[in-house]
């Protein structure tokens, strides 16, 4: 599958790791949906700059993909602009960091909806185009929360992170021989998702990294795209850590 012309959705695409997908696999000749919840702003200017810097085609589309209706009005709109989704990329997630017994079931189920029960609703309405086209990839964005890297104040989004693992495991099994699902297992990147952490916890994080750094967006996108292409079709049901070594 060359990815030039592909349609490719990718959620929670305005900034972060999503940005950095959208920009890469635009740069080899992809249509991009870019979802986004609430910066509409930041969605916009990203839509242009693809459209400017890369040539191609881009739209953008705000919808919570924690809410099913929300999903299905997404895919819709896709298909009344491109008619099919060739790639998904699940990357919308949140974090609210607290600790354990201070931690409620409101924030609980917020970050299981969305980095969880999201991933599975565009799966659930994606997946049958992708069959019907007999052919097709599924990226999921995971965690090394998920795998080895817990966190005690994280344990709602550590759990969401190893059921996306266990989801990408199961949809490789579900949808073979004609999707391919896999899922990228980030360590610490470089996101604002880290923003409000304390330069003395990141301190104390670099120096449990062999190459004593945290990773930038644009390798987590990178590999992401090997996934997306041809060179990785004999590539499935795998969950690749992408951590610096650690």
């Amino acid at each position: 599958m060359s990815l030039n012309k592909k349609v490719v959705l990718i959620t929670g695409a305005s900034r972060g790791i999503g940005r950095s997908v959208a920009e890469d696999l635009a740069n080899q000749g992809c249509y991009i949906v870019i979802n986004y919840l609430n910066n509409k702003e930041k969605a916009t200017y990203l839509k242009d700059l693809i459209k400017k810097k890369y040539n191609t085609k881009a739209i953008t589309i705000q919808a919570d993909v924690s809410i099913e209706q929300e999903v299905k009005r997404l895919v819709k709109q896709i298909l009344q602009q491109f008619s099919t989704i060739d790639i998904l990329v699940n990357n919308a997630a949140i974090v609210i960091d607290k600790p354990f017994f201070k931690r409620n079931v409101v924030d609980f189920d917020k970050t299981i909806d969305t980095n969880l029960k999201g991933p599975f609703l565009l799966c659930k309405y994606i997946a049958p185009i992708m069959l019907k086209n007999k052919g097709g990839k599924i990226i999921n964005i995971a965690s090394t929360n998920g795998i080895n890297t817990f966190d005690p104040n994280s344990i709602d989004y550590d759990a969401s992170k190893a059921g996306i693992i266990s989801l990408t495991h199961n949809l490789a099994i579900e949808l073979a021989p004609y999707v391919n699902v896999n899922a990228v297992a980030p360590g610490w990147i470089n996101t604002d998702m880290n923003k409000n952490i304390s330069e003395n916890l990141l301190l104390q994080e670099k120096e449990k990294i062999y190459l004593k750094r945290f990773g930038e967006p644009i390798e987590v996108a990178k590999l992401v795209s090997f996934l997306a292409s041809d060179d990785a079709n004999y590539i499935n049901g795998e969950i690749i850590k992408i951590d610096g070594g650690i």
